[in-house]
């Protein structure tokens, strides 16, 4: 049995012949995936990072005077999240725009952006090229015993700059793939952890717009973010989600504006409720300690979409 999977969830599968047989093919797919490797490189290109700049409402000079990015200059925390798509041709893609590499077989294909974690060591420069290279961290099959069968699929990333040993930076990405349905969600979202006081908070409503330019700069064409009717009639949302990746740079951002020339070291994060376009969503900060912050999305309802807890120098 692969390592990928834990034990305990493969036993349950026994008890039920249907769950049974998804869990073998889960458990043959990870197998099969646990020595893939994906590596991409890429010049971290000034022009792209103004066009992230001219996306974000906390470089477009909405909040601050306009930043213009160049070359030699050190890539923001979290700005990598733009660069090392796979450049797969539209034939290869799933059936709802998103790519299938790392991805499970059926019936889990409704893909969500679940949290993740970054640790930086060292600054990529923008300008030069850097390297990106994925392999699968760990792949979990939950709540099968409850019904509601999903698989966890986490990604392990090191980054560093071209003919450098040295890794900048250490990612990993969790996905989390839910079986096929038409049906309506529940409404009723999830509850987060009890938050401190914030000490500081940035608002930013998220258009239409935003969500179609953060997509093109990440090369993602899931319809999720793109196409309302898929939304709603596909995935029971009430309106297209805001990426998972742009809600957890806007949370670095945001700690960026409120502790200015700090060096992020770790940040680690957790998506709770989805985020949706045309809503204000609030990015708050609290101090927790000298070198700790606890971040955190709410949207315009209160509901809390993501939080995190960074550590910084």
């Amino acid at each position: 049995m692969s390592s990928l999977l834990r034990p305990q969830i493969y036993r349950r599968c026994h008890q039920n012949k249907p769950l049974h047989i998804a869990a073998d093919k889960i458990q043959q797919w990870a197998q099969s995936v646990s020595s893939k490797q994906l590596t991409v490189s890429q010049t971290l290109s000034s022009d792209h990072i103004s066009d992230l700049y001219v996306t974000l409402p906390t470089r477009d000079g909405t909040a601050s005077p306009r930043q213009l990015p160049g070359d030699g200059q050190n890539l923001g925390y979290g700005h990598h999240l733009v660069f090392f798509h796979a450049r797969n041709p539209e034939r290869d893609l799933r059936w709802d725009g998103t790519d299938a590499d790392f991805c499970p077989p059926e019936p889990y294909t409704r893909r969500m952006w679940a949290g993740g974690r970054m640790v930086w060591k060292k600054p990529l420069v923008i300008g030069q090229k850097a390297v990106s290279t994925s392999t699968v961290g760990s792949v979990e099959h939950k709540g099968l015993e409850k019904g509601s069968p999903m698989v966890f699929v986490r990604q392990k990333i090191a980054i560093q700059q071209a003919g450098s040993d040295e890794v900048c930076i250490e990612e990993e990405r969790t996905h989390v793939y839910l079986p096929t349905t038409t049906g309506k969600r529940a409404s009723r979202p999830k509850l987060a952890e009890k938050l401190p006081p914030s000490s500081f908070s940035f608002t930013y409503t998220p258009s239409p717009t935003t969500l179609f330019r953060f997509s093109a700069l990440t090369f993602n064409g899931h319809y999720i973010h793109l196409d309302k009717d898929y939304a709603q009639q596909r995935e029971g949302y009430p309106e297209r989600l805001v990426h998972g990746p742009l809600t957890a740079l806007m949370m670095l951002e945001t700690a960026t504006m409120y502790k200015q020339g700090a060096q992020f070291l770790d940040f680690e994060y957790r998506a709770v409720s989805p985020l949706v376009v045309g809503q204000p969503i609030t990015l708050q900060v609290a101090e927790n300690g000298n070198t700790t912050m606890r971040l955190w999305a709410e949207g315009a309802d209160g509901v809390v979409g993501m939080t995190g807890t960074l550590l910084y120098a």
